[in-house]
């Protein structure tokens, strides 16, 4: 698999200092992974709190090489701005989801797998699978 058909990575929270940080802190932890698209979509248009479809749509087409798209998500209407667009069916490119995983270890786990050229359903099982990692 080239570099080009990795499965891309988007991260949506409220707020773009939050999501950036963690893409950057993903891409860290793994190596770099430069071969992984990883897009931070945060906060609103005009740098508020909250979310933005335009912003998520917009991360999710440049993170797009055709091996599909895992999104993750912070809080609530994270949750369901993703889902909303999920249910529009034309706004995000074929072949996204919405992965149900803690934001910062499931991004990690995201970035990590889909740099060794894992498909979608691995990149979901492993940032999903972040939910048992144990802190004491």
């Amino acid at each position: 698999m080239s570099d080009d058909e990795r499965v891309g990575i988007v991260l949506v929270s409220h707020s773009a200092q939050v999501a950036a940080s963690v893409a950057e802190l993903a891409k860290a932890l793994s190596g770099g992974a430069g071969a992984v698209a990883v897009a931070p979509a945060g906060g609103t248009a005009s740098g508020d709190f909250g979310t933005s479809s335009e912003l998520v749509a917009a991360a999710a087409a440049s993170v797009d090489r055709g091996a599909g798209v895992a999104v993750l998500t912070d809080l609530g209407s994270a949750v369901l701005t993703v889902k909303a667009l999920l249910a529009e069916g034309d706004e995000l490119p074929d072949n996204t989801r919405l992965v149900d995983a803690p934001f910062v270890e499931g991004a990690v786990a995201a970035v990590v797998t889909a740099s060794t050229g894992a498909d979608l359903a691995a990149v979901e099982a492993a940032a999903a699978e972040a939910y048992s990692y144990r802190k004491v």
